[in-house]
């Protein structure tokens, strides 16, 4: 049992990767084999529109043909048990690298049929983890669950059952007064990050475990 997790994070050791962790974590005390995997360690670009995975007959038929840093990851993916991404939102959307790995790992499965289907030739669980500085209720009046929303139905659509974990109000700097902020009280915001974020973690956690259960039963 292999469970990959993607983080699409800057940073390694904050909010994002940290409760990528603790879903790994949870995961093995499943009996799980895990790795986590950081997208800003690698050099890649976002699909180029060569429509190679899409030529009838082709070689690269229902598999990217660009070869760069994310090719092994892609290839991992394929043969995974279950896989979860991880990403902190910036300006109302998952960063850069993220959404680049997205086009290349979902176009190259996405069948032009009608309906669409899927050429990915099993189907297995997958989940999103999502971690902002805004609160909930700012994040329903930008409209964040319609773009959150969409990639729990791509990921659905092309691999399988997905779940999808928020974690609002997260904090960003461990030193506010090294910085420009006058956005909420600092010492608020820390205050809550002690009381939610362990809450955060476990919920993360529990995903891991709930992954590792819907891979092994299998899903439909």
């Amino acid at each position: 049992m292999k469970i990959i997790a993607i983080n699409g994070s800057p940073r390694k050791k904050w909010n994002t990767a940290t409760l990528l962790e603790k879903a790994l974590e949870g995961a093995r005390t499943r009996g799980a084999e895990t790795e986590i995997v950081h997208l800003y360690d690698l050099t890649y670009k976002g699909c180029s529109s060569c429509f190679a995975c899409k030529m009838k007959g082709g070689k690269s038929y229902g598999v990217c043909a660009m070869k760069d840093g994310l090719t092994p990851v892609l290839e991992k993916l394929a043969t995974a048990d279950a896989f979860l991404l991880g990403s902190p939102i910036y300006f109302g959307t998952v960063t850069g690298e993220m959404r680049s790995f997205m086009e290349r790992l979902l176009f190259q499965y996405f069948a032009y049929t009608s309906p669409p289907t899927s050429l990915f030739s099993r189907r297995i669980p997958t989940a999103f983890v999502y971690t902002m500085n805004v609160s909930e209720e700012t994040m329903k009046e930008f409209h964040y669950p319609v773009h959150l929303g969409m990639n729990q139905n791509y990921l659905a659509r092309v691999f399988g059952p997905c779940e999808t974990l928020i974690c609002n109000e997260t904090l960003q700097f461990e030193d506010y007064g090294k910085v420009v902020f006058e956005y909420f009280d600092p010492e608020e915001r820390k205050k809550r990050h002690n009381i939610i974020f362990p809450n955060d973690c476990r919920k993360a956690f529990d995903l891991g475990e709930r992954l590792v259960k819907s891979a092994t039963k299998g899903v439909s």
